[in-house]
């Protein structure tokens, strides 16, 4: 499967399966939230880390997309809490700005991948599907 025509619909069950982006860039929102939905996941939307941490169904997403460095409340920081509100889903990291620092405290806080931008639908989407698949 090399293109994203050739795969699986993500939600192969009644339910679609919810994954969240938070990045205060509108365009990364929209073109991350498209290209999700053409390869079938419910994709949600959210311009900053306070926005995402007011939502009120955690318990349905299989996966939360997080930009690392946003105004307010940074990728890192909302990690933090949703580890104490003890609220478990895989993240993956987004970041154009990587450094040791970074990487390490992303890792503390589990992140199951790291991207660096911009990167390739394709790193994109097989991140996600290791991801999902591991989960069922």
């Amino acid at each position: 499967m090399n293109s994203t025509t050739d795969r699986p619909a993500a939600a192969d069950n009644s339910h679609p399966t919810v994954v969240c982006i938070v990045d205060d860039d509108a365009s990364v929102r929209k073109s991350l939230r498209n290209l999700l939905r053409s390869v079938g996941y419910h994709a949600q939307v959210y311009d900053s880390g306070e926005a995402f941490l007011a939502e009120q169904r955690f318990d349905e997403i299989a996966c939360l997309l997080l930009d690392l460095r946003m105004p307010g409340l940074s990728g890192i920081d909302v990690m933090r809490e949703l580890q104490r509100r003890a609220r478990r889903f895989p993240v993956i990291c987004m970041s154009a700005h990587w450094d040791e620092a970074t990487l390490a405290e992303s890792g503390h806080y589990q992140a199951v991948h790291c991207l660096s931008k911009p990167f390739e639908e394709e790193a994109l989407l097989q991140a996600l599907e290791s991801v999902v698949h591991r989960q069922h």
